[in-house]
């Protein structure tokens, strides 16, 4: 009787040790497939704040956290299930489908440029002011936006543990989406809180605090229109790459190589610095093509007679 109950305190420690190495290595591949995709986390990071910017501060968190749950949705009900079925039965179509999501990025970014231009910036007046509507509709076009990046992080992950049988990719996958939601948006409300922990510090008895506080809430407009603009070009960045390597992808070498060969000449050109100036070069390119990209679909949309949406503003 002690035998069989040692043997079965064996097996249950065997497999314990089994599941224990799993998790270890579903661990470590999640963690190399968020990192391979931290480029397009940091442009998701620095998108996002812009959909709260002149939000009254009761409404900063509440419209985060909706949106977080919405990315949380995107991955988990729409994204992966797609990417995973589409991995294992049709491959092929995970290009195209990634560069339609690219092309709304262009369109996007580009958008906000016209936007600025004609002096019709849609974010620019505080959503609190325009009523609960307009802030679900700024939070729907959050997490339409929040779609194509996760929708983006998700495959670069999912090319990292290609290798994985699919219950291994899955599961690897959820751990890739929850982990990365998690940082993003608590780094987003971080960013967006920051103006109201700068008045908690001006108020405190120490000279210090005091002036750090005021250094924030003197700063903190600042920093969010800069990230508004980082958003924006973050925007025709990935936009725009995920083009340059969806066309490579099909077949039209042309525009790809032309970067690849930029980015490397000035690589092997500037030595210790040929890694950061490449990638900026290689950043640059993506974001002018993604620029022209968009300006096309905006023009088709906005400018030309068949494509012209209704503009309220104009009518003023």
């Amino acid at each position: 009787m002690s035998a069989g109950l040692f043997g079965l305190l064996d097996d249950v420690a065997a497999l314990a040790r089994l599941a224990a190495a799993s998790i270890d290595d579903v661990g470590a591949a999640a963690g190399r497939a968020t990192t391979k995709a931290a480029g397009v986390v940091i442009d998701d990071t620095a998108v996002t704040p812009q959909y709260v910017h002149g939000v009254t501060a009761d409404r900063e968190l509440p419209m985060i956290k909706k949106i977080a749950i919405g990315s949380i949705r995107n991955k988990l009900l729409i994204i992966l299930p797609v990417a995973l079925l589409l991995s294992q039965f049709a491959e092929f179509l995970l290009t195209p489908i990634l560069m339609l999501g690219g092309a709304y990025l262009c369109f996007e970014g580009a958008e906000k440029i016209w936007g600025k231009i004609r002096g019709h910036d849609g974010h620019a007046a505080p959503v609190a002011g325009t009523g609960a509507e307009a802030e679900k509709t700024m939070v729907g076009g959050a997490i339409r936006t929040d779609l194509i990046l996760s929708a983006e992080i998700m495959v670069i992950s999912l090319n990292e543990v290609a290798d994985e049988g699919f219950w291994t990719r899955a599961v690897i996958l959820v751990v890739v989406a929850i982990a990365i939601t998690l940082v993003v948006y608590g780094v987003v409300a971080v960013i967006v809180k920051m103006d109201d922990i700068g008045l908690s510090l001006a108020q405190r008895s120490s000279a210090l605090a005091q002036k750090v506080g005021r250094g924030l809430v003197a700063g903190m407009p600042k920093l969010l229109t800069v990230i508004s603009v980082v958003g924006t070009v973050a925007m025709l960045w990935v936009g725009g790459h995920i083009e340059l390597v969806g066309l490579d992808e099909l077949g039209w070498h042309a525009p790809y190589e032309l970067v690849h060969h930029l980015e490397v000449g000035v690589h092997d050109a500037t030595g210790a610095l040929g890694g950061v100036l490449g990638w900026v070069v290689n950043t640059a390119c993506s974001a002018v093509f993604g620029l022209v990209l968009g300006a096309i679909i905006v023009a088709v949309v906005h400018v030309l007679p068949f494509g012209k949406k209704d503009d309220p503003a104009a009518a003023h």
